[in-house]
């Protein structure tokens, strides 16, 4: 017991490392080349070499680092999960409907303010408007399934009312689509696309807010997650209240994908390939290893796919989405190539 409890603890350590490593490198690299002396200057409290790098690192990199940071973890969090809830491997943050709850939020708003035209649909169409709209369409859906889950004690049937909330929402807004122009349209697809930069402090403050109380939740439901794996009838058995837990672990979920989409927009396949990922490196169902490791590994998933979607040294800049999906896809690909076992 002793020298699994020191393989785990050298695990994080060098996890936490990595992450340092993967923190400083995401901040350094880019179109500007930062040096590190001047990286951990600015990140200490001093000057840079020249001026313009204060302004890169603590107006732009750091925010966005910051936001990677809460992103990968919160999505990699809330996808496992989904997975232990469900039973499913292929379960992943949005399985609710929540981003596309979010997609049909943003969707109205951009094409309602395209009918408005002039300063109001500009004031309609800023930052804060969207990440309001997103937030109030996954709200929306996550009140939709609280009350089915209220009603229905199947895990899976709420796994497919989930589904088809996904495909009812998401049809209306290629519906929307449709009818809309193609600037309006245009900025749906961006949106769409993701994005980790042009976050403000305030808005860093409010998601870090939202990440820190879905994983605060998921850690004190960590025993009851433990028993969900053996199934309901043995979880009963050790005195856990399947229903309490499935809304406690659905409104966890909900605040981090929610969350998180709201001010990044739909970021794919983290959620999904970080926790089969963490089990392949991490062998063991216990959630209270489970849960800090998957949290580290999808910060720094997150983080990876940051620095290759901005080229270093490169003018361009990918979408995060893109990036993600580009990873992520292959790893599950893999996964299920193995033919390992990734029910629990």
């Amino acid at each position: 017991m002793m020298e699994t409890r020191q393989s785990y603890s050298i695990v994080f350590i060098l996890l936490t490392i990595l992450l340092m490593v993967c923190f400083i490198a995401n901040i350094s690299l880019g179109s500007v080349r930062i040096p590190l002396a001047d990286v951990f200057s600015v990140l200490f409290g001093g000057e840079a070499s020249k001026e313009s790098f204060n302004y890169i690192v603590f107006d732009y990199r750091l925010p966005k680092a910051i936001t990677a940071l809460l992103v990968g973890g919160g999505l990699a969090i809330s996808g496992l999960l989904m997975q232990t809830l469900f039973r499913n491997p292929l379960a992943g943050p949005f399985v609710l409907g929540l981003s596309s709850g979010a997609s049909l939020g943003v969707a109205i708003l951009i094409l309602g303010a395209g009918a408005l035209g002039g300063l109001v649909g500009g004031l309609l169409t800023s930052q804060w408007s969207l990440v309001i709209a997103s937030a109030l369409g996954s709200f929306l859906v996550l009140l939709a399934v609280l009350a089915v889950t209220l009603r229905i004690k199947d895990t899976m049937a709420i796994l497919i009312i989930g589904l088809m909330f996904g495909s009812v929402t998401g049809a209306v807004v290629a519906v929307l689509s449709y009818f809309s122009s193609a600037e309006q349209l245009q900025q749906f697809v961006f949106w769409s696309f993701g994005s980790l930069g042009n976050q403000s402090w305030s808005g860093i403050l409010i998601l870090s807010i939202c990440t820190l109380v879905g994983v605060v939740i998921s850690f004190f439901s960590s025993k009851s997650l433990n028993a969900l794996l053996l199934g309901e009838n043995y979880a009963k058995s050790m005195g856990v209240r399947i229903k309490r837990t499935t809304l406690v672990i659905i409104v966890a979920t909900s605040i981090l994908a929610g969350g998180i989409t709201a001010f990044a927009g739909p970021i794919a396949f983290v959620g999904l390939a970080v926790p089969h990922l963490t089990r392949q490196w991490i062998t063991t169902s216990n959630h209270r290893i489970l849960l800090p490791a998957v949290l580290l590994f999808g910060s720094i998933i997150m983080l990876v796919c940051d620095i290759v979607a901005q080229l270093p040294l490169s003018e361009y800049t990918l979408p995060i989405n893109a990036i993600t999906s580009l990873i992520g896809a292959p790893v599950v690909i893999w996964l299920l190539v193995r033919k390992r076992k990734l029910l629990f």
